[in-house]
């Protein structure tokens, strides 16, 4: 028998949204502490620090390059590359008190700081997350953006 409409039951799991257990802390299965200094970043510190870093190679491009797009991307690479493996962080994560660090693998922070930003560049990766609240290009990257 066929049927030609989809009952709201029939979707019941998928409108619950994303299955999740019962008081499971973000960041446990990377070995983060649940809270406090080393802890998964807020959401809301992540978008932001981006906005300071391209704010900053937008501001650096328009004084040196007259504002070239090109410019704006290559200094975002540098930018982001350069105090990944310097620092851990990028201006705008030190101003929000963030912090990038491996949580897997023995890669070096140079080329982990490659990968992810080359990933994050390609936007779908940055939208994607896991439990553990990290976006798919710091799960690549074996990272994780913590508070400091």
């Amino acid at each position: 028998m066929v049927r030609g409409v989809i009952e709201r039951k029939d979707l019941g799991s998928w409108m619950d949204g994303a299955p999740a257990e019962e008081g499971y802390v973000k960041g446990s299965s990377l070995g983060l502490p649940p809270q406090g200094s080393g802890a998964v970043a807020p959401f809301w510190r992540r978008p932001l620090s981006l906005v300071v870093d391209w704010g900053l190679c937008m501001l650096v491009s328009a004084l040196v390059f007259s504002g070239d797009a090109l410019a704006n991307l290559v200094l975002f690479i540098v930018v982001n590359v350069l105090f990944l493996s310097l620092f851990g962080a990028t201006p705008g994560q030190f101003a929000l008190r963030l912090r990038v660090m491996p949580v897997s693998g023995r890669s070096p922070m140079v080329l982990r700081a490659l990968v992810r930003t080359t990933l994050m560049l390609l936007l779908l990766p940055a939208v994607v997350w896991n439990r553990d609240s990290q976006p798919l290009h710091d799960v690549v990257a074996g990272t994780a953006v913590i508070t400091v």
